[in-house]
């Protein structure tokens, strides 16, 4: 047989976001894995850990046998037509095993004895990830930073998807960054978010820009923690200063944090999503239970407790209105107040969404 393709020009399979095949075992690619990757694994869970045992015991060529001999006549054709149909489908598709050996070259085999070809990852799973690795480290040597700040509920998401120079990192993290913040689906992995940033980072710098602007995070979205590298350099970056006012913003933290949020618990399949979407809401408030002090959270807690009472009486969410700005008055105000004085020193520009749109149309 002839020598198949390797191919380790990672840059190219960022940019043009090329679909993966990763032969990995499911509890691997469930770790971390990369963007426009689907598992087809070459072995299963079981049939690894059963690979694995034998390695230990009577080495590799023991192991490798074993292993010709789980996916073998059925089970083999099964997954070799499981590759097939994806590059059928995705024509332009590579394939990675950890290391780029022998699996994804198992599997690369197979597939060219199908009359398919394939290109497999040089390095694999791990040399790709390198490379993301040293793309997010060496980035703050490529492009300015600057941080959008604001109260909570100003609407800074919304305004950095007008920028067509921002990374949006709560987006990558699916986290809404504050207390109350989680989602109904799960926050990826750290290693599928580092992920995701480098593609992102490499993308915007490939096209040409340089600067580039993120929302003021602070260390962590959620359970995901931005790299040291790149958190460090964001936090000496100039800030601007979305300003929105009071009942514009308890508008759009109501259509976030409720309307949104419940929608997202029905879409969800839960039975009751009402309940389970005001027990969350519950759990947020009792974590922040310290910080707001006693008498503010037995009030905060009431007023919640209303606006669900009005909710299961008469469908409303009007009464939410008010715990909401209760909890950003009460809360999240005086906590954001007394970062951004720290910081006072760094802000470049304050101005509303139209004045903070016009000052990056001059820049």
């Amino acid at each position: 047989m002839s020598e198949l393709p390797l191919s380790d020009d990672f840059k190219s399979i960022v940019l043009n976001r090329t679909p993966l095949i990763d032969v990995r075992a499911p509890v691997e690619f469930a770790n971390g894995a990369f963007p426009n990757a689907v598992n087809l694994p070459l072995i299963n869970d079981e049939e690894r850990h059963l690979i694995g045992i034998c390695y230990k015991e009577e080495g590799n060529t023991e192991a490798v046998k074993l292993g010709h001999k789980l996916v073998g006549g059925s089970v083999r054709e099964k997954r070799i037509g499981a590759w097939t149909d994806f590059i059928a489908s995705h024509p332009d598709a590579k394939l990675y095993c950890f290391r780029g050996g022998q699996r994804s070259k198992i599997s690369q085999e197979w597939i060219s004895e199908s009359g398919r070809e394939i290109t497999r990852l040089k390095g694999g799973y791990k040399a790709f990830r390198n490379y993301l690795l040293e793309q997010i480290d060496a980035s703050p040597k490529r492009f300015a930073p600057i941080v959008l700040g604001g109260r909570t509920g100003s609407g800074k998401t919304i305004l950095l998807k007008k920028l067509h120079n921002a990374i949006d990192l709560e987006g990558l993290a699916n986290h809404r960054g504050s207390s109350f913040g989680r989602k109904v689906t799960a926050q990826p992995t750290q290693i599928n978010f580092e992920n995701a940033l480098a593609y992102a980072l490499i993308e915007k710098l490939e096209q040409g820009c340089r600067e580039l602007v993120f929302e003021d995070e602070g260390k962590n979205v959620g359970t995901i923690y931005i790299p040291k590298s790149l958190a460090a350099y964001l936090d000496q970056a100039p800030r601007i200063i979305l300003e929105t006012p009071t009942q514009q913003r308890v508008e759009t933290t109501l259509d976030e944090y409720v309307t949104q949020a419940q929608i997202m618990y029905t879409e969800a399949g839960y039975e009751a999503p009402l309940k389970a979407w005001s027990e969350d809401i519950r759990l947020a408030m009792e974590r922040i239970k310290k910080r707001m002090g006693s008498e503010r959270y037995t009030r905060v807690c009431a007023l919640f407790e209303e606006a669900v009472d009005e909710q299961n009486a008469k469908g409303s969410l009007e009464r939410y209105k008010a715990w909401v700005q209760y909890l950003l008055e009460e809360y999240y105000d005086p906590m954001y107040d007394y970062q951004i004085e720290k910081r006072a020193e760094q802000i470049l520009f304050r101005g509303s969404e139209e004045e903070i749109l016009h000052y990056f149309s001059k820049a």
